[in-house]
């Protein structure tokens, strides 16, 4: 029986090995590339491209919403925690890894637009004094959640990897739906972006919560009690950068 440093090395090769990995890495280095992109070229408009684009990312969220949920309907409240593999959650995953390629044309769309600045690595820039902070976008959160995807589509196509699936999802029916409507009309943004914020932590909150038990009472892998953390952190500062600093700042002047 394996060690669990034995299962965490394996993981590490199997992810490796992925066909989403030189994928992840073309990705990565598209980001310093786009400074030549801007050098050379003059900006893209691209509205109705986009308009179609989130609407159609946000559908197929909620398809492997629902997907997933009627696995777990079929299956009771402990199906939660079942580390055994499921047809209905194997084909959510199938979707999921599909939409998570799609969505990396977030970045793609942001150089072609040269909006560069909305683009990092970990999380959000420091905004100064700027009015309006960039769209929370996250080339961690791209290329991470690409690879876990695909190792979960391939390998663990289980319900209890399913909940992170079914409540990422869930929160990108409605991500993608305001991208949508503030792509469909620029001047009448929506006004529910610090509501979406809310709720990505809150996912982060509950998918802690859920590998935390899962650890020390099932076996989970310890890596995504630290992955939730790592991004409920990253959220966290885009929540204070965009919403509480500003605010104080306003209050200052």
């Amino acid at each position: 029986m394996e060690s669990r440093a034995e299962k965490y090395l394996n993981f590490f090769k199997a992810v490796v090995g992925l066909r989403s990995f030189p994928v992840a890495i073309i990705y990565l280095i598209l980001i310093p590339s786009s400074l030549l992109w801007k050098k050379y070229t003059s900006p893209l408009g691209l509205h109705k491209v986009l308009v179609a684009y989130n609407f159609l990312c946000s559908a197929l969220s909620l398809y492997s919403f629902a997907v997933i949920v009627k696995a777990y309907y079929q299956g009771g409240l402990l199906y939660v925690f079942a580390m055994e593999h499921d047809a209905d959650v194997k084909h959510a995953f199938t979707i999921y890894l599909f939409t998570k390629h799609l969505e990396l044309l977030d970045t793609v769309f942001m150089i072609l637009r040269h909006r560069q600045r909305q683009i990092t690595f970990l999380h959000v820039q420091q905004y100064g004094r700027a009015r309006r902070p960039p769209r929370n976008h996250q080339v961690y959160h791209h290329a991470s959640i690409l690879l876990l995807s695909d190792y979960a589509c391939h390998f663990t196509p289980w319900p209890a990897i399913g909940v992170m699936l079914g409540m990422n999802s869930f929160v990108h029916v409605f991500l993608y739906l305001y991208y949508g409507q503030a792509a469909l009309n620029p001047t009448q943004r929506p006004q529910w972006k610090k509501t979406m914020t809310q709720l990505q932590m809150v996912q982060f909150v509950v998918g802690i919560v859920h590998s935390s038990f899962g650890y020390a009472h099932h076996g989970f892998c310890v890596y995504s009690i630290f992955y939730g953390l790592s991004m409920l952190g990253l959220f966290g500062n885009f929540y204070y950068q965009a919403f509480i600093r500003v605010r104080r700042e306003k209050k200052s002047e």
